[in-house]
């Protein structure tokens, strides 16, 4: 065989390599698979919902310090008697929940506190929970 040959087989398999390596790389995924929010009194007065559910990572990728969340979209910005209140933008590390380290496919349970807070007027619990609340995944870290 000519050295033509060679050098076009040599060409050939870079080009197929190179191409091999421009895939899509391998990226991480993380759902929340359940949520609960449930009511706990904090004082005579005053309630407040926490959260619990499970995470999923359901990406290519092992992942770490999974943040999550709790958001109550249909509460007011400032506490009054008798109206929930969301959790401010700055969160405590009551508010967060952080699951260590996710395989593909692995599940997790986690639980935080003070999605919403409400103050009654009166010692009774209130008649409802908040109508919009939703567990969200903050952040997290993919392992290579």
């Amino acid at each position: 065989m000519s050295s033509r040959f060679y050098l076009f087989l040599l060409i050939m398999a870079i080009v197929f390599l190179s191409v091999l390596s421009c895939g899509k790389p391998k990226e991480g995924k993380v759902i929340i698979t359940e949520q609960e929010f449930f009511l706990r009194q904090d004082s005579s007065h005053a309630y407040v919902v926490d959260a619990r559910g499970k995470v999923q990572n359901v990406g290519d990728v092992d992942v770490r310090r999974i943040v999550l969340t709790g958001y109550c979209r249909s509460c007011d910005d400032a506490l009054a008697p008798g109206r929930w209140m969301g959790a401010g933008e700055d969160r405590t590390s009551d508010q967060k929940a952080v699951v260590g380290y996710l395989s593909v496919g692995e599940k997790a349970e986690f639980t935080f506190k003070g999605v919403a807070f409400i103050y009654q007027l009166v010692p009774e619990p209130p008649a409802q929970m908040p109508d919009t609340m939703e567990i969200i995944v903050e952040s997290f870290e993919t392992v290579r």
